[in-house]
């Protein structure tokens, strides 16, 4: 049975639903350790469409399936289609809230475990006119982090949480959304997961239960060694972490990577983070993209994060190994039917980590 789809408007600060807003397609993204988007149009002389309520910064967009919120964010840009009476609504997820906010007055944290240092994070800022984000699922991962900004650094605040989980025992992160009092209010949770994933219990199989539609091999990231610069020690001279991969030498010529971390003052940081550099370097990615049949899966059999099996016997294209899901894109259109599409890279390099 085809899934029903709602897109409820919300006030942003409360959670409190305004609307249901009609709808006239829907797509949305979920995106490993990234804020996501949707798109979604509706007709624009609709009464709901209305600037004194619906406006970009302000407004928030959930999309139920079912009634169940399945994506959650900010509406940041509406486009005003006159001739085709439509306005099409883009928003990210709830991260995107996070990059612009920034640890005005600095922040220090001297090894204390990663989720604590998370949870203060989002205290100190849910109290400082927030969006609420609920911390209650946030459970210690056994790793101790030191992280110092001073104020006149402005520490962006989404920066901070992606480089705290880019590291070797790091975590992936996603915020869910969920009916704090159903059908009035709605709120979301920062949700921190292992980065070595949860597989998933299906077998992705060309031709049997998905199209694989594309496979692309990129070397971009192969490296040999690996250099992490950090702060300046004051001298003009600034900290650095090397890594080398000494079977990978043995096979290619040299290659090196340079990471520049103006922002970190430890020397073990910075070799965790040479270290990362090196395991995403290790082998060539592979990154296939497919779409997956009707009415076998949902969006939420797939979190980005989790990884599947996926078997491709094409020619070239030989595949017979788990990949880790890195986007989850669902697409309604205006008759209802869903398609969901998913991208998938190689599970090692992401269990490891890799900073950008």
């Amino acid at each position: 049975m085809t899934a029903a789809y709602t897109v409820v408007q919300t006030d942003l600060k409360t959670g409190n639903v305004v609307t249901a807003l009609p709808v006239t397609g829907i797509t949305f993204t979920h995106a490993l350790n990234a804020a996501g988007s949707a798109t979604v149009g509706i007709p624009l002389f609709a009464p709901e469409a209305d600037p004194e309520s619906l406006s970009p910064g302000v407004s928030g967009l959930v999309i139920l399936r079912d009634g169940s919120p399945v994506w959650g964010g900010i509406l940041w840009t509406l486009a005003a289609d006159i001739a085709a009476g439509t306005l099409t609504l883009n928003a990210s997820g709830y991260h995107s809230h996070y990059q612009g906010r920034n640890f005005v007055n600095g922040w220090t944290a001297k090894s204390l475990e990663q989720a604590n240092i998370i949870k203060a994070w989002f205290a100190y800022l849910n109290a400082d006119n927030g969006i609420g984000t609920d911390t209650s699922l946030i459970t210690p991962t056994g790793h101790l982090r030191t992280t110092v900004w001073t104020r006149y650094e402005l520490k962006n605040v989404a920066d901070a949480i992606e480089e705290l989980a880019d590291n070797i025992g790091g975590f992936n992160f996603r915020y869910v959304p969920y009916w704090v009092t159903p059908g009035k209010k709605i709120g979301h949770r920062f949700v921190m997961s292992s980065r070595s994933g949860v597989a998933v219990s299906h077998t992705l199989t060309h031709r049997a239960n998905c199209n694989v539609t594309s496979v692309s091999y990129d070397s971009t990231a192969l490296c040999t060694v690996a250099y992490a610069t950090g702060a300046d020690k004051g001298n003009g001279e600034k900290i650095v972490g090397i890594f080398k991969n000494a079977s990978l030498s043995a096979r290619m010529p040299e290659r090196v990577a340079v990471g520049t971390y103006s922002d970190v003052k430890e020397t073990l940081t910075l070799l965790n983070k040479a270290q990362a550099t090196i395991n995403a370097g290790a082998v060539p990615v592979a990154i296939p993209e497919m779409t997956l049949y009707p009415d076998l899966f949902t969006p939420l059999d797939f979190v980005p994060g989790d990884y599947a099996a996926v078997e491709v016997d094409a020619g070239y294209v030989a595949l017979f190994d788990e990949f880790v899901v890195t986007e989850c894109a669902t697409t309604i259109d205006v008759n209802g039917s869903e398609s969901i599409k998913l991208a998938l890279a190689n599970k090692e390099l992401w269990s490891n980590a890799n900073p950008s």
